[in-house]
């Protein structure tokens, strides 16, 4: 018996992008499917089109609701979900169309409870993946394992999306609705529960990069990040001591990006900078102890500490000597360009 898989679509304001996301769901290889496509209240033609799409494949169900966000479209799914696996597609990203049959294969050959592929960048004219030259996949991962790379954010990714879930691991555990970045909320308390992660290099999403998403637009929401990692620390104080350097680390690595965005983003609210300011200074010894080993992130502190242009500053020079090759450079991303039309 093959399993069933449900695939939970939320919809808003995605007319432009929303056949090349279903298509490529309808397309898969592996066809014991039920699509649950949530109308988050877009005011475009989204409601429309997913309704003709529903009328032509019976693995569609279309379910209308207020607009409530990405969480809410979300949970909405979930309420309609009778899979034995749950995948969650962004409705302008797209899939492989053998990404669920490679998935649905992993996880029963290895017993696995999730299981992860690696994701392209789309960009409009290109893609940007990580070929992870220096491992062996796929990993197999046992949970102190899981939540070590979660924290790390190396390999197991804050991502919901790019993942095959056993249903039953999720099912009551919602989204955060309200904020942004509502992964970082969720993903701990999903992997939390999960005894076998199976991690695949090969890509099989495309995560498209869009210019007017409301990620890539800066506003103060942005720093609904840092909230996510505070609260996730909690939890990792609770449950996994060993890690709470690397969770602090996290923390901080984030939020010195952030205050920097700020400046450069020219929000002028200046109370989002003293609330980052102020947390830095109150746990600055268990920052330090954190990155007693990282010497950049240790020589970043400590520059904000004293004031935070002159940390700044040193990102600058940082940058400019690598750029010059005569600081070492850290491996990025492989670029594959792309013909006109690809995308």
């Amino acid at each position: 018996m093959f399993p069933l898989v449900s695939v939970v679509v939320p919809i808003y304001k995605v007319e432009k992008y929303i056949h090349r996301c279903i298509d490529s769901i309808l397309e898969q290889t592996y066809t014991k499917l039920e699509i649950i496509l949530v109308n988050d209240g877009s005011p475009d033609n989204c409601g429309k089109i997913i309704e003709e799409y529903a009328v032509k494949d019976n693995r569609i169900q279309v379910v209308h609701k207020k607009n409530g966000g990405l969480s809410d479209a979300r949970n909405k799914g979930m309420d309609y979900v009778t899979g034995d696996y749950t995948l969650f597609v962004d409705s302008d990203d797209w899939l492989e169309s053998n990404m669920v049959e490679v998935l649905v294969k992993l996880s029963l050959d290895h017993q696995a409870d999730v299981v992860q592929s690696a994701f392209y960048y789309a960009y409009e004219d290109h893609l940007l993946f990580d070929k992870c030259k220096n491992h062996q996949y796929p990993i197999i991962l046992g949970n102190q394992e899981i939540m070590a790379e979660l924290v790390a954010g190396e390999k197991v990714k804050n991502f919901a999306w790019g993942k095959l879930y056993k249903t039953e691991i999720i099912r009551d555990i919602p989204f955060k609705k309200g904020v942004l970045f509502e992964d970082v909320y969720w993903t701990y308390q999903v992997l939390y529960r999960v005894n076998k992660y199976v991690k695949l290099n090969q890509p099989l999403c495309y995560y498209f990069q869009r210019k007017d998403s409301i990620v890539a637009t800066y506003t103060p929401r942005n720093l609904d990040i840092i909230s996510g990692l505070m609260e996730r620390h909690h939890f990792i104080e609770q449950f996994y001591a060993n890690l709470i350097n690397d969770s602090y680390k996290s923390i901080l690595n984030t939020s010195l990006i952030h205050y920097n965005l700020l400046i450069i983003n020219k929000i002028k609210e200046k109370n989002y900078r003293r609330e980052i300011k102020k947390y830095i200074k109150e746990n600055f010894r268990s920052l330090r102890k954190a990155v007693d080993n990282d010497i950049y992130l240790k020589t970043q502190l400590y520059l904000f500490s004293l004031h935070p242009f002159i940390n700044i500053c040193f990102l600058v020079i940082s940058k400019y000597l690598k750029r010059m090759h005569i600081l070492p450079r850290t491996q990025g991303l492989e670029r594959v360009n792309l013909r006109s039309g690809d995308i």
